[in-house]
């Protein structure tokens, strides 16, 4: 069961990269709508989504459906690290209570 918990932590990680790299994508000039879905950028993020989609589904098998949203809580804190890191974003007091928050419930209902 330990593994399956690692999968559904490495997922949320996974899936806050994806989003970096649509992020980086919306940032950046198109020259159509079309241009805006199908850049490398877009597609790369859609085929982590379906890596991460996938390691979900591994670790389900295994894992009891009511640790899933705990797990996939830790998302929010890779996307406030992997802000900070790729677009210099910052951590407004707000967004490190909220962070607290989020994290003392995932130890909570790991103990």
């Amino acid at each position: 069961m330990t593994r399956s918990v690692a999968l559904l932590f490495l997922s949320a990680f996974i899936s806050s990269l994806s989003q970096v790299l649509l992020k980086k994508s919306s940032l950046r000039g198109h020259k159509s709508i079309a241009g805006e879905y199908l850049n490398p950028l877009v597609l790369c993020a859609y085929a982590i989504f379906s890596v991460a989609v996938l390691l979900d589904l591994l670790a389900l098998r295994h894992v009891p459906l009511s640790f899933v949203p705990v797990a996939e809580a830790s998302g929010y804190l890779f996307a406030l690290l992997s802000g900070k890191l790729f677009f210099g974003e910052s951590f407004p007091a707000r967004k490190v209570i909220a962070l607290s928050l989020i994290l003392a419930g995932i130890a909570v209902f790991m103990l």
